[in-house]
């Protein structure tokens, strides 16, 4: 094992915990560790580092995972993902102006996504035919679930994202100053940055990630594909400062400890991120809680264990929005990205095939599961011009 000192990116979001908490608690130097925790602010930053050897691991989306070792949108670098540090943790936030707007435009309960996306399509129209300017959502990265997120709720309502509305990138810690000072009328981010939004009476919290879609890998640990061949031992013992950081993390006894750490590295009020932990938080300014246990998963094999499904899910993602060819040879590339067998070997684990690893199935508010067909996925849904683009299912 390296006795050298191990630097690891990481952005100012809850998601980093495992990482926060195995450098900050001492598990990582129980596994015979020295890391220093790099704080970044974009993900381009992280990626580049990560890719040219200036970071040896990196806290990364797991779409540009997928994305640098298929050389899409980038230089190709190959990497793998031996650890899923977060399942969810996303939310859309809208400004007040815009969430007026969709609850004057909606034609039912505003928290189902149908509903909320029909009116969006319906303030579309309506801001069109006033010649007022386009919306701008932001989102952090093209290869981001925040990116595919919208995209599926906005489709679903019959918006074309590519032309009745604009996506910007922003880095997470830019987006509540983007909301404030009107350069975005919403974004969809990663926790903390949804409730800052609210705290600060900027924005309201419209919809949680997993009620866009119940289960999605985040952010994995990533490390360059050649550098894990040449040093095994610390990939492993990496794994397991990890599994031991997200079992402190789950438990509900050290809550308190571990949102008092991660104040400490994301400058956010520790309350918020307890409350992000236990999954209720505060959707609107005048104080009204929402919950879900789905909200973010950090800890357990359930989130931890890089399941190949969710690999095949983020491929099928930019397969569908034209990132990527649709290919069965791309597909596997892609979820030979997630490593379950580099998980299980460093917790000394016998093999298991893919298919009997733990995962939740993925399901969206509307439309098909997805089940791993990535080819009977994408083929369902076309888009349909009716005055403008829309998109829908095909029933």
């Amino acid at each position: 094992m390296s006795p050298d000192t191990l630097r690891i990116g990481f952005i100012a979001l809850v998601d980093a915990a495992p990482l926060v908490i195995a450098v900050d608690h001492g598990f990582a130097a129980e596994q015979g560790l020295s890391v220093e925790l790099v704080r970044e602010v974009s993900w381009s930053n992280v990626r580049d580092k990560l890719n040219i050897g200036l970071f040896d691991a990196a806290h990364l989306l797991s779409p540009v995972a997928i994305a640098s070792s298929l050389g899409i949108g980038h230089v190709r670098v190959p990497l793998l993902a031996p650890f899923n540090l977060a399942l969810n943790g996303n939310a859309i936030t809208v400004s007040p102006r815009l969430y007026d707007e969709l609850a004057g435009a909606a034609d039912g309960d505003i928290a189902d996504p149908l509903v909320s996306a029909r009116a969006l399509a319906r303030v579309v129209d309506e801001r069109k035919a006033r010649g007022d300017d386009v919306l701008n959502f932001g989102m952090t990265f093209p290869f981001s679930n925040h990116n595919y997120q919208l995209r599926f709720w906005m489709a679903a309502g019959g918006i074309d994202p590519d032309e009745d509305v604009r996506l910007v990138v922003l880095p997470p810690p830019y987006m509540v100053d983007s909301l404030t000072n009107g350069q975005v009328d919403a974004f969809c981010v990663g926790a903390p940055w949804n409730s800052v939004a609210v705290e600060s009476g900027v924005g309201r919290i419209l919809h949680f990630g997993c009620e866009i879609v119940s289960s999605m890998s985040e952010k994995v640990l990533a490390v360059r594909e050649q550098w894990s061949k040449t040093h095994p031992e610390t990939v492993a013992a990496l794994i397991r400062a990890l599994v031991n950081a997200g079992a402190f993390i789950a438990d509900p006894v050290n809550r308190t400890t571990v949102a008092a750490s991660l104040s400490k590295r994301l400058d956010v009020s520790a309350e918020i991120i307890a409350r992000t932990l236990a999954g209720e938080l505060k959707v609107s300014m005048e104080g009204m809680m929402r919950g879900d246990s789905r909200y973010i998963m950090l800890g357990g094999d359930l989130a931890n264990r890089p399941d190949t499904l969710q690999a095949a899910w983020l491929y099928a993602q930019t397969a569908r929005w034209g990132q990527a060819p649709l290919s069965d040879e791309m597909c596997a590339m892609a979820q030979t990205t997630f490593r379950p067998d580099l998980y299980d070997a460093a917790l000394g684990r016998a093999p298991a095939p893919p298919e009997a690893g733990p995962g939740l199935s993925i399901r969206m508010f509307t439309g098909p599961d997805f089940t791993g067909d990535v080819h009977a996925y994408v083929s369902a849904w076309r888009a349909k011009r009716s005055g403008r683009p829309r998109l829908s299912l095909v029933r």
